[in-house]
């Protein structure tokens, strides 16, 4: 598993305390690279710029990265360009919210 995936494994454990899913599979994950010699480059955002979590969301993301064994450090933008919706979500997330039918149509026609 290389280092980038280790680090995307590590993020997957933090949760926004009001949601029961990742916020990797939630979508406030926008970039994750990791160079040759582990620097660790995060750019984020949050369901809103208001959001209840802004104050520790972030540091919980760079601890989380920082904590993967070969990264050495961290370096997280956070931004709101563009804003994030429920469209970066992955369909897991979706499904586990319950916040859209993710099965196309033309599946459920042929049967």
């Amino acid at each position: 598993m290389s280092l980038r995936d280790q680090v995307i494994a590590a993020l997957k454990k933090v949760y926004d305390p009001e949601m029961p899913v990742n916020i990797y599979e939630l979508g406030l994950i926008y970039d994750c690279t990791v160079d040759d010699a582990g620097q660790v480059a995060i750019r984020m955002t949050l369901t809103a710029p208001n959001c209840p979590v802004a104050g520790t969301l972030p540091g919980d993301v760079e601890r989380a990265a920082r904590s993967v064994p070969g990264v050495t450090g961290v370096k997280l933008e956070l931004t709101f360009d563009p804003p994030w919706s429920k469209d970066r979500m992955s369909e897991a997330a979706k499904l586990a919210l319950g916040i859209e039918d993710i099965i196309p149509i033309a599946r459920l026609q042929r049967r």
